[in-house]
């Protein structure tokens, strides 16, 4: 075992044990006891870790004096052995510490190696070496690590340890003589890291585009930056394509030391950057590919999954685990009582925390909001897949074509810019499974074609949309059809009816206008409906037999949608939807008792209420009291857009409605309300919701001059509170009691707004206030909160303004 740095270093699907078995197989960075021979930079000057090299220095050297474990976590290639070398190398730290032992546990960990490995370690630093204790058995080799700590304040860094089980095991080698030794631990794993040290890890983050450029400078042209100016611009192009990670700036940086220092040269690796990367699998893939074969079996294809989208894209949460369930990537058990979606969830954190894929937005309760992949472990994730015969991904284009072959996988994903249709069906088999389409599918011209348009009177997008139609109903074994192209030639001005024959299917994202058609029905695996089309009417209706789809568990429709037909309602409301979690569009003319009745598990729910339908809105409730599962609801005002001054906006409206209208269950947790204009006397009927956490008011969700709250009104749970684009909102008289544990405040284009309410300094669970383009005076109020906060010794309150310029 030796030192290196970390830059050196259920389901029912047929074809699911296939993957499992491919796995299995030896490939990319597959052997944990053979470390890829990568770049070494531990010599170098790595910028950007000047500020994490105090942080831990800081903990190394700190209180307590109890033995106190540091741990260091991030993605491989990130820098964290580079930070532990210099900490371990710091001036002050060999100062402080009697004793510094080194040992490095990678992925196949041997406990014999690891005391050996700290025995030789030690021996080095006291001159106190006896051969014939190295032929100790593991219980004396342990003893004797411990007599030679004892006495001396220590610094042990544990480098590269992948499980919990692991550190279990070496932990109690190390003595805790009350003198402030400490224990460097770094990690790949989050939760190994929070499982040695509960408190918060120190967590690497990406390098910044400056820093990632002096790197990529620095290597190539040394310290003194003998470099052209004409590369700069260029260099800061490929290092922004390196997206911040140190292991491929530096991979990078060697192959451009070997080429000539032109700005063609340079130009040239900006363009195949992604090839560039390949070409170096033991250098850049190997690392990343020792994480992938630490996981175990069932993420494995949640992983490589991440491939079926374009470099740099962002995928919704709820998408990216409804896409999961329809591929069958899910393994649940009845003992378990966790529903697919809990089960998906808890995969994704365990992707995160693995450092495998990256949360780029969260939410206030730290919900994953979207997630992407950083782009070396996606080249790393489509060789797997390609080589695991997981996915098929086209995502280059040869000039000219070369003739299509066929592939013999499941899934598909075309990400180039345009494809031929008929190439696609080429390309896949009968038994494709899914498809996922970001490519413009464009139709091959044949001199017939213009015939057909005569005699059946086809303009040329109509001829497109049935060349379209007919290429999906090629493939009746479609479990996932996902349309992401928001090109005007993928909006079908009806419901593809020939898509209604897949009957396998489990996952559709298709754009179409007008109505659900009556045939959706034949569609009973069917799980996820998402339509994001323009819509060319104001409620989109669906066939009252569409509760006999009791299959379905997220309906997203970008717009109104009327589950309501009076003529059939009795006959089939008493199937109803029980698995539906997400329901996105919901007309408010179909917000009755007896339609949430039939969705009792619904967790997340999105209203329309149809401005220009407001009279007969004003004397009924939509009462959601029974929808006890619901935890997330936004309300919106809509109508069909259409050309309106800003005027017009402002005061032709109709007149305002009463929150009352609103019966809202117990459980709710966040509410979001758009353009409702409803009185600032109103609101106590939220303050009345005994769980709810999170409040967002936006585009005139209130109206009026002056939010006044009673001492009655209190938000007991109320965590976030959102405020945005409230139009001559001048005065807020509240105090820190109506909002007992409030943690953020958030305030966008308030221009009115005088100030925050003083004593809002007093919450003291306070943590953040954001204003984004305020009035002065409401800026003005939040510093001088800041301002009387850290006279009282309170530095915890952060203040972050935008100002309008």
């Amino acid at each position: 075992m030796e030192i290196v740095s970390d830059f050196s270093t259920t389901t029912h699907d047929a074809d699911y044990n296939l993957i499992l078995q491919s796995t299995r197989v030896s490939r990319i960075g597959t052997s944990s006891t053979s470390i890829p021979v990568l770049p070494n930079l531990e010599s170098d000057i790595v910028h950007g870790l000047d500020d994490d090299l105090k942080i831990i220095v800081k903990r190394l050297t700190g209180q307590p004096s109890d033995l106190a474990i540091v741990t260091i976590s991030g993605m491989g290639g990130i820098g964290k052995t580079t930070l532990a070398r210099k900490a371990h190398d710091h001036l002050p730290i060999r100062y402080h510490f009697d004793i510094r032992v080194w040992v490095t546990i990678s992925q196949e960990y041997r406990s014999r190696n690891v005391l050996l490995d700290l025995l030789h370690c030690i021996s080095k630093q006291t001159n106190i070496v006896n051969e014939n204790d190295y032929d100790k058995d593991d219980s004396k080799l342990a003893d004797l690590v411990q007599k030679s700590l004892k006495g001396r304040r220590y610094l042990v860094v544990v480098d590269d340890i992948w499980s919990t089980d692991v550190w279990e095991s070496i932990r109690g080698i190390f003595p805790n003589y009350n003198n402030g030794s400490r224990i460097l631990l770094t990690t790949r794993e989050t939760e190994v890291a929070m499982y040695a040290n509960t408190s918060i890890p120190h967590e690497m983050n990406l390098l910044h585009l400056e820093n990632s450029w002096k790197l990529l400078r620095d290597k190539v042209f040394g310290p003194k930056n003998d470099h052209p100016p004409e590369l700069e611009k260029i260099g800061k192009q490929i290092v922004e394509k390196c997206q911040g990670l140190p292991l491929t700036i530096s991979v990078v940086a060697g192959h451009l030391s070997k080429m000539d220092r032109t700005l063609k040269s340079w130009k040239d690796v900006a363009r195949t950057l992604g090839e560039v990367v390949a070409s170096h699998p033991d250098k850049c893939l190997g690392v990343l590919g020792l994480s992938y074969h630490h996981l175990p079996n069932h993420l494995k294809p949640c992983f490589l999954s991440m491939g079926d989208f374009p470099e740099d894209f962002q995928v919704e949460t709820w998408r990216l685990i409804q896409l999961w369930i329809a591929e069958g990537l899910i393994i649940t058990t009845s003992e378990s009582h966790k529903s697919l979606e809990e089960v998906a969830e808890n995969y994704l954190d365990d992707l995160i925390n693995r450092n495998l894929i990256m949360a780029i937005k969260r939410r206030f309760n730290g919900e994953i909001r979207t997630c992407a992949m950083h782009d070396l472990l996606r080249e790393f994730c489509l060789i797997e897949a390609k080589m695991t015969k997981f996915v098929h991904v086209e995502r280059k284009r040869t000039y000219p074509p070369l003739p299509p072959e066929k592939h013999i996988v499941r899934r598909f994903s075309f990400q180039t810019r345009e494809h031929s249709a008929d190439d696609c069906r080429k390309l896949l088999p009968p038994v494709a499974r899914s498809i996922y389409v970001f490519s413009r599918l464009l139709e091959t011209y044949l001199p017939c074609y213009e015939l057909l348009d005569d005699l059946l009177g086809m303009a040329p997008i109509t001829r497109r949309h049935y060349i379209l139609r007919d290429f999906f109903s090629h493939f009746k074994l479609l479990r996932v059809l996902a349309i992401f192209n928001k090109d005007e030639m993928y909006l079908f001005r009806t419901f593809p009816l020939e898509i209604t024959k897949l009957f396998h299917l489990r996952y559709l994202q298709v754009r179409f206008s007008g109505d659900i058609p009556e045939s959706i029905t034949e569609l009973q695996n069917l799980q996820t409906l998402i339509n994001h089309g323009e819509r060319d009417k104001l409620v989109i209706t669906s066939p009252g037999n569409i509760w006999v789809m009791n299959n379905l568990r997220h309906i997203h429709m970008g717009g109104p949608i009327d589950l309501v037909r009076e003529s059939i309602l009795d006959q089939h409301l008493a199937i109803g939807m029980p698995n539906l979690e997400e329901l996105s569009g919901l007309c408010s003319l179909s917000c009755t008792s007896e339609v949430f009745s039939r969705i009792p598990n619904l967790k997340r729910l999105v209203i329309y209420e149809i401005s220009s339908r407001r009279e007969g809105m004003a004397n009924r409730l939509i009462d959601m009291s029974n929808l006890t599962k619901l935890v997330a609801l936004k309300c919106w005002e809509y109508d069909v857009p259409k050309p309106i001054s800003i005027q017009e906006r402002r005061y032709d409206i109709p007149k305002p409605i009463s929150i009352k209208m609103f019966v809202f269950p117990t459980s709710l947790k966040r509410l979001t309300l758009y353009e409702f204009r409803f009185p600032w006397e109103d609101i106590s009927t939220l303050a009345m919701l005994p769980n709810l956490e999170e409040l967002k008011l936006k585009e005139d969700a209130f109206k009026g001059g002056v939010w006044r709250l009673s001492n009655e009104d209190k938000f007991e749970s109320l965590k976030l509170l959102l405020i945005a684009s409230t139009t001559f909102f001048y005065r807020w008289e509240a105090s820190s009691d109506n909002f007992p544990n409030l943690k953020r405040l958030v305030l966008k284009y308030c221009h009115y707004l005088e100030e925050i309410p003083t004593d809002f300094g007093e919450i003291c669970t306070l943590e953040s206030i954001e204003l984004h383009y305020c009035s002065t005076t409401a800026d003005n109020s939040a510093r001088e909160i800041k301002q009387e906060q850290e006279d009282m010794g309170n530095t915890s309150l952060n203040v972050e303004i935008h100002e309008l310029r």
